[in-house]
């Protein structure tokens, strides 16, 4: 038996190594990148009676958390749990489920976390009335010592929480699939590049009322910090503001933005772009419902203010818009003029007419062609929404009204032609459709710029009307054949020309000096020709000179002459008186020019030869014989009729005759020493 002394040795031996080892046990270490989780297994004050963390006291995981550091514990009334301090990386989102709270209100989604917002002081948070599930605060950027019995952290890695049971890392799993469903690990990072916009559902706070469809902008002034919730970033202050459930009319534009997933999703739009030609006519989904601006003659629609439901009045000029298509609709309108063609090959650039095709036409001769059109139309952007809320879109407009119509003009066209006019007239077929279809179109609000017609196209009876397009170019080519010789024509006579002027232009400096030559002459010409001209003046002038001056002399000489007649004819009377009278003065005048005619013709007196004839002796019957000059003057002299009328009786009263009779006795003298000769 051992002795007492070594009984109460063993005795404390045991006790100090008891106490040693419940001190050691004790004894707690916590690294600094680690929290200790502090579990009480029995308490004086009892168990937890609800929920999980022990506010009181209780047996139970505690609200507090061991930070780095030693540590003492009685290690038989508490358990300590190590684990890691949750770290959030640069450019990330950790999300928050409380296993301990209030319950979730019925129509709650996420934990309100209006005053109980410090996940790091679970007490506190439980003492604010912090809820129970995921929260709506989300973790940004940093390193966290959290309870994890409280708070399960996910994170894009991994999740942060004390295992409890083993069926709740299902559903941690599934919340964390959810998220990484909807990218909700990092932010929401709209870039400028891509002309997006992000369309913003929000999954918690009041539901729309009947009828809405899309939840108002609400909490977006700055100016209101107690409801400004910066792009749903801050979902208390969002629903402090009046915020809805639902998809939100407000969207989000470039820029980065942290916000919850499980609160919003976002979804990638792009941008509304009106180019630069076109204006976007919007029709609106959400809004008050406004009053018709449209004007009582108007009768096709409704049209409104901007931002309320309907039509709006005002288009949307070229620009990029962040509008959200999800409250409303906007229809792009070319304000350029834009061609309808009714062609089915063939289509315009807006694809307004890809359902068009040609125009069947019956024509008056029975053929049956199709023809293409092409129609230039323009839409003034003031009216824009006049045609929206008329016809919904362009391409019904031009499918439902425009197609039948132009149909219909041109089938009533082709009734009154041939297909020879059809293809002849084209010209002014189109002239007439653009002016009697303008006053149609502008019913429809819209203007017609032009209508082109295309050559129309075979039928059924396609192999009659190309016959008849080969004669139409035979024919055109026959005209162009007389078109092309009367050109050649002209061309030869412009080579002729051309051949003239290129001889000429060698010739030029002979046919350069012959026309100065011709100008000299010419001007010489001139010259002489003033000069005679100056001459015959002049000579005219001296001839008149000469006339007067001779009419003058004459005039002088006349009455000189008249006098010294007078005076002659004076002495003569006065000789003849002296003289023996009148009879012997003419007898012996009458001599006197006989003689000298006599001595001027130089004839003979007497005959050179006298042959005798059978007369007597005087020769007054000699055969064929005459009786000579003398004879005979002498025989005048002597006769009766001078004596008794005496000379200028006989050969009459006037001296003309007396001259002539002198002539003729000169006469027959000649003649008288012409046969003597």
């Amino acid at each position: 038996m051992l002795a007492l002394g070594q009984l109460y040795f063993i005795l404390g031996v045991g006790f100090v190594l008891f106490v040693f080892l419940v001190v050691a046990l004790g004894i707690r270490v916590i690294p600094n990148n680690r929290v200790g989780i502090v579990e009480k297994r029995w308490s004086e004050r009892g168990s937890v009676k609800q929920g999980l963390i022990a506010l009181a006291g209780e047996a139970g995981f505690q609200p507090a958390v061991l930070r780095g550091g030693v540590h003492y514990l009685n290690p038989f009334q508490y358990r300590v749990h190590r684990v890691p301090l949750v770290t959030i990386p640069q450019g990330k989102i950790g999300y928050l489920f409380a296993r301990d709270g209030e319950p979730l209100g019925p129509t709650q989604t996420l934990a309100n976390n209006a005053l109980a917002d410090d996940y790091q002081d679970a007490a506190a948070f439980l003492k604010n009335g912090g809820q129970r599930g995921p929260q709506r605060k989300i973790l940004r950027e940093g390193t966290y010592a959290i309870n994890l019995a409280q708070f399960v952290i996910i994170t894009e890695t991994q999740l942060h929480y004390l295992p409890l049971s083993g069926d709740e890392l299902a559903s941690f799993q599934q919340m964390a699939q959810t998220i990484a469903a909807r990218q909700g690990f990092a932010p929401v990072v709209i870039k400028g590049a891509d002309d997006l916009l992000g369309v913003v559902t929000v999954h918690d706070g009041p539901s729309l009322a009947q009828g809405q469809i899309i939840a108002p902008v609400m909490g977006d002034d700055p100016n209101q910090p107690s409801t400004y919730h910066n792009k749903f970033q801050d979902p208390e202050r969002f629903l402090a503001g009046g915020g809805l459930r639902g998809r939100q009319l407000q969207v989000l534009v470039e820029g980065t933005y942290y916000i919850n997933r499980l609160f919003a999703t976002v979804e990638m739009i792009p941008k509304t772009v009106v180019e630069v030609g076109t204006v976007g006519v919007v029709v609106s989904y959400t809004g008050e419902s406004g009053s018709d601006i449209s004007g009582s003659a108007y009768k096709h629609g409704e049209l409104v203010r901007k931002g309320e439901r309907g039509v709006w009045n005002e288009p949307l000029l070229p620009g990029k818009y962040a509008f959200n298509l999800y409250a409303g609709k906007v229809i792009l309108v070319p304000t350029t003029n834009f061609i309808l063609k009714w062609n089915r090959a063939q289509s315009g650039s807006h694809k307004f007419d890809e359902n068009l095709s040609e125009v069947s036409l019956i024509t008056r001769d029975a053929f049956e062609p199709s023809l293409p059109l092409s129609v230039v139309v323009h839409i003034d952007y003031r009216k824009a929404p006049l045609v929206i809320q008329r016809f919904g879109d362009i391409k019904r407009l031009v499918e439902q009204t425009l197609d039948p119509m132009v149909a219909a003009y041109f089938k009533n066209i082709a009734q009154r032609r041939t297909i020879i006019e059809l293809l002849q007239e084209r010209a002014e077929i189109q002239n007439s459709a653009a002016l009697e279809m303008k006053e149609k179109f502008e019913r429809y609000n819209l203007e017609l710029e032009e209508v082109l017609i295309g050559t129309p196209a075979s039928g059924q009876d396609g192999h009659s009307i190309e016959q008849i397009l080969a004669q139409l170019r035979s024919r055109q080519i026959a005209e162009e054949q007389v078109e092309t010789y009367a050109r050649q024509e002209k061309a030869a006579v412009k080579e002729r020309e051309l051949r003239e002027a290129e001889a000429r232009a060698k010739q030029q400096t002979r046919i350069t000096e012959s026309e100065l030559g011709i100008t000299v002459e010419t001007n010489e010409g001139r010259a002489a020709y003033q000069r005679s001209l100056q001459q015959a003046d002049q000579i005219r002038a001296l001839a008149q000179a000469e006339a007067d001056k001779i009419r003058v002399y004459a005039e002088a000489q006349a009455e000189k002459e008249a006098r010294i007649g007078v005076a002659q004819a004076i002495a003569t009377e006065e000789q003849v008186r002296a003289y023996g009278g009148p009879k012997f003065q003419l007898t012996q005048q009458v001599m006197k020019d006989f003689a000298k005619a006599i001595a001027d013709a130089k004839v003979d007196v007497v005959p050179r030869v006298v042959v005798g004839g059978h007369g007597g002796s005087n020769g007054a019957g000699g055969n064929g014989g005459s009786p000579n000059l003398l004879e005979g003057l002498l025989t005048l002299m002597l006769s009766d009729r001078l004596a008794g009328g005496g000379l200028a009786a006989s050969l009459g009263a006037s001296r003309p005759q007396a001259l002539e009779l002198r002539k003729a006795i000169e006469t027959g003298l000649k003649k008288d020493a012409s046969n003597i000769d």
